[in-house]
């Protein structure tokens, strides 16, 4: 896989690339990983990027010329473009999973106010990490970046890992435990030492249904619907 970063700021992403599990990925040639600045594409001596919006308001804008060309620069036949924007849809495991099949992948961070609506036809599709503004789209394409890259195949030493996390299921992962067995007075729970293979998964998939209900009861609603629905005979 390629990514490129669209970013005013390339200096923030070779820290995280280059670490953990995303480092060794590349190191291993799972992901190759630029970045390209749409500064380098502006037309004056200033590298203009952003303008004031027309109607006024606070703020600057992106503008779509040095955007186009610098996704133009690194954009090949079945690149997926993709905008970082607290507007676009929320980013999930199964988008993820999604782009982690993509040969190249295209990440567009976005700032200031935004960028002129003319640009938006650049982009595949746009993604969100949350309901909230950050100063800029460079975090939330180093954490799509790390959820799509874990996911390629080798990337991590045992890649069933990625079958039994938190959302592979539609449910939260199970609670886990290590050394020592009592803690604070809290004993590991007794069904992880019976040896039955059996027993330890039924703890499991119990224990991470009472996780869900606990911390995210809204995953549940479409987990049930979708599960009643596929009943035969309704």
């Amino acid at each position: 896989m390629r990514i490129d970063f669209v970013t005013l700021f390339p200096e923030l992403f070779a820290p995280v690339m280059g670490s953990s599990i995303v480092g060794r990925a590349a190191k291993a040639g799972l992901v190759q990983w630029g970045c390209v600045n749409p500064r380098d594409f502006a037309k004056d001596r200033r590298r203009t990027v952003d303008g004031r919006p027309y109607g006024g308001g606070p703020g600057m804008v992106l503008m779509a010329q040095p955007l186009a060309d610098a996704i133009g620069s690194v954009e090949r036949k079945g690149s997926r473009v993709v905008f970082l924007s607290p507007q676009g849809k929320p980013f999930r495991a199964a988008t993820a999973r999604r782009l982690s099949k993509v040969k190249r992948l295209i990440l567009v961070c976005g700032h200031y106010e935004g960028v002129d609506e003319r640009a938006r036809c650049l982009f595949d599709e746009e993604l969100s990490i949350g309901d909230y503004v950050l100063t800029g789209g460079e975090l939330p394409a180093l954490v799509v970046a790390d959820a799509v890259v874990r996911l390629l195949p080798g990337a991590l030493k045992k890649e069933e890992a990625v079958l039994k996390e938190s959302f592979a299921s539609g449910l939260l992962d199970f609670p886990q435990y290590t050394r020592p067995r009592v803690w604070r007075r809290k004993a590991v729970p007794e069904a992880l030492f019976c040896g039955d293979h059996g027993r330890v998964e039924r703890w499991r998939a119990q224990a991470a249904l009472a996780a869900t209900r606990r911390k995210r009861p809204d995953l549940l609603s479409p987990l049930i619907f979708s599960r009643a629905s596929a009943r035969p005979g309704d």
